[in-house]
């Protein structure tokens, strides 16, 4: 009933930027946190960014500096900026979202992922 999905993902060269967005859709009454996360090959899921509904923020300590996570609610939208991106930020990342969904109350959604490739 409800769907994330992102985009924004590429191949970069290092030191250069890239934007990640997220777009929920559904029968959305409310969205309290939404974050990213990313996945290297053979490597754990990792908390990147965390953005609540009140506007507070936190990053990552190997992020902090580079990336921004902000969100526009009227468009149940988050987006990361990234800048300064290095090698060591390859991966798949994913945006999650807590939402409370008409009918059937609050549940937590993954989009499906979209690749970002750092080369040096």
């Amino acid at each position: 009933q409800v769907q994330l999905v992102e985009s924004g993902g590429g191949l970069v060269q290092a030191g250069q930027s890239l934007r990640l967005s997220c777009a929920a859709s559904g029968s959305i009454v409310s969205i309290n946190a939404m974050g990213w996360y990313r996945q290297a090959p053979g490597k754990q899921r990792e908390l990147v960014a965390v953005i609540r509904s009140g506007g507070t923020t936190m990053y990552a300590d190997s992020v902090k500096g580079r990336f921004t996570i902000s969100r526009d609610n009227a468009k149940n939208t988050v987006y990361l900026q990234m800048n300064s991106l290095k090698p060591e930020d390859t991966a798949v990342y994913y945006c999650n979202a807590e939402i409370y969904v008409y009918s059937l109350g609050k549940r937590d959604y993954w989009g499906q992922g979209t690749q970002v490739t750092v080369s040096s």
